[in-house]
């Protein structure tokens, strides 16, 4: 498509149609008619879902799980809906670069959307951490509908936190922002206990992923995830990169230690599954395994 007018579009219209629908019903009826319809492949929001909490309830999940499989393609807020799809359902979704920035070349190392929903299954690809990311923000596409060029301005590589050492790790990947998902913890929409009892008895790989909340409101989320049981079978938590505020006395690293190193597993953090571009996707539900030493940092996944 011509992403030059979609972000003119999306970035011309006035903001309060950007946020939320006036018609919540009309407005899953419709994400029903798109993922239940066979000839649709993708769907990939261009950004925004901040209230796509409302939209849980009124979802036909029965008739999702009988429905031919379509890719849900988005990351942050859309977490809300591809997360639960996926837990529910058992299909497959993508938490990745939104529409918006799928026009961005993809740097070495890492994969589009693009070339996983494309892939056959069985389809088993690796990504790498990158070596520069981004910390100034994102650009104006109204101003520069055409820029296809992250500039990433800073080195950095993966983190562990929890202890010193080398890491490998294998389980089900599942997961999302942690914002967004802080609100469904506890609810039968992200039952992650009983996902993996259902589909990967050996453990999960979990990863979480602060937006913009300072490091006090993502600790407390951290703590009430936790404690609603969403890291009970995790063999590791992996943390996405994150620009938001640390505190004066809690960092965003400490914030998650705090609430999530009781567990007592390996916790990589800055990874590239954030809102710090580059974006490495990750697909819930693929089987994944991570490695990280000192000579390499990936993660693997596996569409079975």
């Amino acid at each position: 498509g011509d992403f030059r007018k979609i972000r003119r579009l999306m970035t011309d219209r006035p903001h309060r149609y950007l946020v939320r629908s006036d018609n919540d019903r009309a407005l899953a009826g419709a994400l029903m008619s798109m993922l239940t319809d066979p000839t649709i492949r993708a769907i990939v929001p261009p950004w925004g879902g901040e209230t796509a909490i409302d939209l849980i309830p009124l979802l036909d999940w029965d008739q999702l799980r009988e429905a031919e499989p379509t890719w849900l393609v988005g990351f942050s807020d859309i977490s809300t809906l591809i997360t639960p799809l996926t837990l529910l359902t058992g299909t497959a979704t993508v938490h990745g670069n939104n529409l918006m920035d799928t026009p961005y070349r993809v740097p070495e190392g890492l994969l589009s959307w693009l070339d996983i929903v494309a892939a056959p299954p069985g389809y088993r690809f690796t990504q790498a951490s990158s070596v520069r990311h981004r910390t100034t923000g994102f650009d104006d596409f109204a101003a520069f509908p055409d820029v296809r060029e992250y500039a990433l301005d800073s080195p950095g590589t993966w983190t562990r936190l929890d202890d010193i050492g080398d890491v490998e790790a294998e389980g089900r990947l599942i997961g999302g922002c942690i914002e967004t998902l802080c609100n469904l913890a506890g609810t039968a929409y992200l039952d992650v206990s009983a996902f993996a009892r259902n589909v990967s008895p050996n453990g999960l790989l979990v990863y979480v992923e602060a937006a913009g909340h300072d490091a006090f409101t993502i600790c407390g989320n951290l703590h009430g995830m936790r404690l609603a049981g969403f890291f009970d079978r995790a063999n590791a938590i992996l943390v996405g990169r994150t620009n938001a505020a640390d505190n004066t006395s809690l960092s965003q690293h400490e914030a998650v230690l705090d609430a999530l190193g009781s567990l007592n597993v390996p916790i990589i953090a800055d990874m590239e599954c954030g809102h710090v571009p580059p974006y490495m996707p990750i697909v819930n539900g693929a089987y994944g395994r991570i490695v990280h030493s000192s000579s390499r940092s990936e993660l693997t996944q596996t569409l079975d």
